[in-house]
């Protein structure tokens, strides 16, 4: 039924701040974790925040937005000007939905952060990195600049993707954007559109549905009440840059309505980069009765851009906005023949209903997300082309009898995902699509349940004993079935077939994950806690099935090199597990707000995707034994009434631990010092600048043999925003002033065996964006 589902829609392909401070009516988290009933002056925010159920009356705290000082201590968001504004240490009727998700957040014995829309740039469009710079523990790494797809990992999960497909559970209001085998295309995340977002790392996700080492991030969008009104903003920039963004939301009675539309296109840095983005975003909630609400949610996106691909030290250093154009100028792909790109879009449709009886919380989700995926790969890999659909059902029950506890005493959480797509690969002849030579039928399951308490010992220590319990099922069903064929493209002609060889395969992963933490609040706005806990992250399609032994100037099962000779690998994986200790101290005192955190996993048959002297894939393989240590520190501070700031600090060591071929070298691809800063200035009333910087003082190896690394760098942004009259303001932005030259990112490989490969992705050059905002 569902793959009849799938091929229906797919022959009907669609193609198409909210100032949290003085808002009224009731926060209500409504997603794999949180339900909550609202009263007819309620509001409706989709929080993941455990256990989120009060009753509040209409609310203004004086229409500030809220300080980053008052956020950094459950480990968010960037400096901002105003007051200090929102007390997270402990609930009141007058809390708005972020200061309840910072209060629940923060009484979390983990990792958990807040970042809302008012933190980020006053760009009308922002990406994934800028939103999370500030996020210890979070590390994104911009691939070709715009609306490109980042790596992204938390903590080392899903570190050595190419390009970020693993290791992160991304949700939009509590539903998945993750497809049923948990990968996921980042790009479809939009954090302009969600009026805050909510970070968890590490262990402190299983209360999600996540079944990953790294974590999860959780996009809030606003409603009809929190945004009533409309606003919009136009920028234009550099190197091609134009972006729009348009919201408006209002409220009827016991319904309300909020949608969101963006769009954002550039020519590019380089010669080879242009890009589009459209995102649009639709909730409508009701008021059934006293004890039952209901939420509806739509959602589109559709995503394009150049693979500008990557470029030597040498050529980096040369000129920055050159592509490599093969093996005769480069050690790597023909980027102006082969013409890689991604094109992609995602149909999301989705429901929560929620109700309150006295101290039981209950919850009920269902989601759906369809996604048509054409990845244009060079010509070693080829033309991957993927189409599917995704259904998702949460349950969820919190028994929360003491109302003035952030944490309710028990919770529990059941997510299943089921979902299947076509695979098809494809000649890349010459930048066209060529002869097929791979097609496939792929199947998922995954189900992952989690039961959890917070049990108050004393009135300043907690204990919260946790299991969960995750099931993984892949299947890939081969129905190619003949000779496959290959092809030379520094000839243009085709090679003798290749003889059929299945790579059909039906794997399952099962595993009981248990964790157990202590919190003790040495003061009201002070904690420590420590915590144990296993992890398990099952591999995708994408670690299970690959086309191998391509080149440069020749496709898949022609590379004479490899041996024995094939056209895909099909791992026999294991799921990756992980015991990790952490432990950390928040608090908050006057003008100043902070969180450290320190964590140490000992990780077995972590998944690496493996890449050869080119950058072609080798599959993904289960490393034996690696470890994972990190110091996570935030902290933001008022120097004055005027003058504000913000530090994030990341230290990452992992390693390999006796491994036969490398030893204890480190992982590939994880910077080991990452730190972003920012002060910010408000020169005058409705006027602010803000001077940002990103450095990471150490090198990071390219390679697992760690013979190639890649270059500190320091990049330094200046931005600054003007509210002409309460309803109009101009923003600007001047990025990377000093026009550093720098690889913002680059390929992971197992051994570089050459030091002109081209693995370095050039970060942009300096870039001015300037525009204009208005509300009505």
């Amino acid at each position: 039924m569902l793959k009849a589902l799938n091929s229906a829609l797919r022959g009907a392909r669609l193609r198409g701040q909210r100032d949290g401070s003085s808002l009224s009516g009731l926060p209500i988290g409504a997603t794999a974790l949180a339900a909550l009933l609202v009263s007819s002056t309620g509001v409706l925010a989709q929080s993941a925040a455990p256990g989120t159920a009060v009753d509040l009356p209409a609310i203004d705290v004086g229409g500030a937005a809220p300080r980053p000082a008052a956020k950094q201590a459950t480990g968010g968001g960037g400096a901002g000007p105003g007051p200090i504004a929102v007390d997270a240490s402990e609930g009141s009727a007058g809390e708005t939905p972020v200061a309840e998700a910072i209060r629940k957040l923060d009484a979390i014995p983990g990792g958990a952060t807040v970042v809302t829309n008012e933190e980020m740039s006053p760009k009308a469009t922002a990406s994934l990195s800028e939103m999370l710079a500030s996020v210890p523990g979070v590390v994104v790494q911009n691939f070709f600049g715009g609306n490109d797809q980042p790596r992204l990992q938390i903590r080392g999960s899903g570190l050595q993707q190419n390009p970020s497909e693993r290791g992160t559970l991304i949700l939009q209001d509590g539903l998945p954007i993750n497809r049923a085998d948990g990968s996921y295309i980042v790009g479809f995340a939009d954090p302009k559109s969600a009026e805050f977002a909510e970070i968890y790392r590490g262990y402190t996700a299983n209360r999600l549905g996540a079944t990953v080492l790294g974590g999860a991030i959780n996009f809030v969008s606003p409603t009809g009440i929190t945004a009533p009104g409309a606003e919009a903003a136009v920028e234009f920039g550099s190197f091609g840059h134009f972006g729009v963004n348009a919201a408006a939301g209002g409220q009827e009675g016991a319904f309300d309505a909020h949608a969101s539309l963006s769009y954002v296109q550039r020519d590019g840095f380089r010669v080879y980069n242009e890009s589009e983005r459209t995102n649009f975003n639709l909730n409508a909630g009701a008021r059934v009765n006293e004890n039952i609400t209901t939420r509806l949610f739509f959602g589109y996106t559709d995503l394009s851009f150049d693979v500008a691909g990557p470029l030597s030290g040498t050529l980096l250093r040369q000129n920055p906005k050159q592509v490599c154009t093969g093996p005769n100028a480069c050690v790597g792909p023909n980027v102006i023949r082969d013409r890689p790109e991604r094109e992609a879009e995602q149909f999301r449709i989705g429901s929560r209903t929620t109700a309150r009886y006295g101290a039981n919380l209950f919850d009920v989700g269902f989601g759906y997300t369809y996604t048509d995926d054409t990845f244009r790969f060079p010509v070693g890999s080829g033309v991957r082309e993927t189409e599917g659909g995704d259904f998702t059902t949460v349950l969820r029950y919190a028994y929360a009898p003491d109302a003035s506890r952030a944490l309710p005493l028990f919770e529990i959480t059941g997510q299943y995902v089921v979902g299947s797509a076509d695979r098809n690969y494809l000649i890349n002849q010459r930048g066209e699509t060529g002869r097929l030579f791979g097609e496939n039928e792929l199947d998922s399951t995954t189900l992952s349940m989690h039961a959890g308490f917070n049990i108050p010992l004393t009135e300043r220590l907690t204990v919260s004993p946790a299991i969960a319990y995750s099931y993984a099922k892949r299947e890939n069903d081969d129905i190619f079935g003949m000779a496959r064929p290959r092809y030379n493209a520094a000839t243009n002609t085709y090679l003798p077939a290749f003889p059929f060889v299945n790579t059909s395969y039906d794997r399952s992963y099962h595993e009981w994950t248990p964790s157990l933490a202590l919190n003790y609040d040495l003061t009201r706005d002070q904690s420590i806690f420590a915590a144990v806990s296993r992890s398990f992250e099952p591999p995708t399609h994408d670690d299970l099935i690959s086309p191998i032994q391509g080149s440069p100037n020749s496709s898949a099962g022609t590379n004479p090199g490899g041996a024995p000779p094939a056209m895909f690998a099909t791992p026999d994986l294991d799921a990756q597990t992980a015991t990790t200790l952490e432990g950390g101290w928040k608090g908050r005192t006057h003008g100043l707000a902070w969180s450290a955190i320190a964590y140490y996993s000992w990780v077995e048959d972590e998944l690496l995707n493996l890449r050869d002297s080119f950058g072609n894939s080798l599959g993904a393989i289960n490393a034996d034994k690696t470890t994972h240590f990190g110091i996570e520190i935030g902290t933001a501070f008022d120097i004055t009434t005027d003058l504000s700031g913000r530090v994030a600090y990341t230290y990452q060591d992992f390693r390999f631990d006796g491994d036969p071929r490398h030893g204890d070298n480190r992982l590939a691809g994880a910077p080991r010092h990452i730190v972003n800063a920012a002060l910010r200035y408000t020169v005058m009333p409705g006027l602010w600048v803000e001077a940002e910087v990103d450095w990471l003082p150490d090198d990071t190896p390219v390679d697992n043999a760690n013979t190639l690394f890649r270059d500190s760098f320091a990049v330094f942004d200046l931005r600054s925003a003007y509210a002409i009259t309460d309803n109009l303001s101009l923003f600007g932005e001047v990025s990377n002033i000093f026009d550093e030259k720098y690889a913002s990112a680059t390929l992971i490989v197992d051994v570089v065996s050459n030091p002109n490969q081209a693995v370095f992705q050039p970060g942009e050059g300096r870039a001015f964006i300037g525009g204009v905002k208005a509300k009505f």
